[in-house]
């Protein structure tokens, strides 16, 4: 599996929103500044974000986005899920309708542990512990070695 722009940039403002819970609406000027990411893109990649439940868009002057739920309970699998589709590296891993070998295919064994493993690592952090993370390599100081 690859993660597209679109998914890798859509995490890095998932992230930024979950820095900033509860402060309200976050102006996507200012995700824009902070992420390197255009605020048009950052309007698309939202409107996924919107329709799977993750994002809450605020009209008006004091305007922006903010998370829908709290970070702890958004995991970086319902994110990239949201704006790539499943993960599943082949077809015939969710449908073995796919492929008429499927069911004495050994290469489709192995099709589904990579998926299982993608699937457990992103179902196992939330936006709540990626945000701790972050913050926690902010505060790391820069190691000169000469």
């Amino acid at each position: 599996m690859k993660v597209s722009t679109k998914g890798r940039y859509g995490l890095r403002v998932m992230m930024e929103l979950a820095e900033r819970y509860r402060q309200g609406p976050i102006p996507v000027e200012s995700i824009a500044r902070n992420q390197a990411i255009s605020g048009k893109y950052i309007h698309i990649i939202v409107m996924d974000l919107r329709s799977a439940g993750l994002v809450r868009t605020v009209r008006g002057p004091r305007g922006g986005y903010e998370l829908a739920r709290n970070p702890s309970s958004i995991t970086v699998q319902e994110v990239i899920t949201a704006l790539e589709g499943r993960t599943d590296p082949v077809d015939c891993v969710t449908n073995s309708a796919h492929c008429s070998r499927a069911s004495r295919c050994a290469a489709r064994d192995v099709w589904c542990g990579v998926a299982a493993a993608i699937d457990g690592v992103l179902s196992g952090i939330t936006l709540g512990q990626l945000s701790a993370m972050q913050s926690a390599k902010a505060e790391e100081p820069t190691n000169y070695c000469i």
